[in-house]
């Protein structure tokens, strides 16, 4: 059976798309990737993701790219004298005999891997569907129908919307403005786990499973 990929990207950084990676990677019992990981600091989004799951049918792959600059790839990339290159990160997408593949992005649709292209071409090079983080603040309603027209104009097939965090109740609207399926929605938490990330993992599962 082949291997189902599903890309996740966010309206913007620090939207909470390593902690909806996990919840999804959990849920789906996946292999998790990073493609690109810019920032060694404070530990990656990969080391994140394996801390939190909880079942023993995950793997979590080996990024394409680590970067040490916590920056805009395509920054961190010209401080280590790379150019990243869609055709490396296509040879080094994961062979698994797992059914799910969750990759996770960097920043949002449009954030720079070099001079000429951007995440949303990773994704479209890769022909994998996309799920969007959304994160409830003030302004983002505009940032997620910004990111729902940059899917429409790169014709990406979006499985639909996870929100992270409570702001106001306008989920639905965005939902509806969009034409995106919803997905669920994450409350907020001081500190996430393992525990939290396994019972979020449970509410969303039906309804993942039932889009993808």
């Amino acid at each position: 059976m082949a291997t189902k990929p599903i890309f996740i990207t966010g309206i913007g950084t620090g939207v909470g798309k390593s902690l909806v990676s996990a919840i999804i990677t959990e849920a789906l019992q996946a292999d998790y990737w990073k493609p690109i990981q810019a920032g060694l600091d404070d530990g990656t989004d990969a080391t994140t993701v394996q801390q939190y799951i909880s079942n023993s049918n995950t793997t979590v792959h080996q990024e394409a790219y680590q970067l040490k600059m916590p920056a805009s790839p395509h920054i961190a990339a010209a401080a280590e004298n790379i150019v990243l290159e869609i055709n490396t990160i296509q040879k080094a997408m994961p062979v698994t005999n797992n059914l799910f593949l969750v990759m996770e992005g960097a920043g949002g649709l449009m954030v720079p891997i070099n001079q000429h292209q951007f995440i949303a071409d990773v994704i479209k090079a890769l022909n994998v569907p996309v799920i969007l983080v959304s994160r409830n603040y003030l302004g983002s309603i505009n940032h997620s129908l910004l990111t729902a027209m940059v899917c429409k104009q790169y014709n990406l097939p979006v499985i639909g919307w996870v929100f992270n965090d409570h702001y106001l109740h306008y989920e639905q609207e965005i939902v509806n403005w969009s034409g995106f399926p919803y997905i669920g929605s994450i409350p907020f938490t001081e500190q996430p786990n393992r525990q939290f990330v396994q019972e979020q993992a449970t509410k969303i599962k039906e309804r993942l499973i039932e889009l993808l």
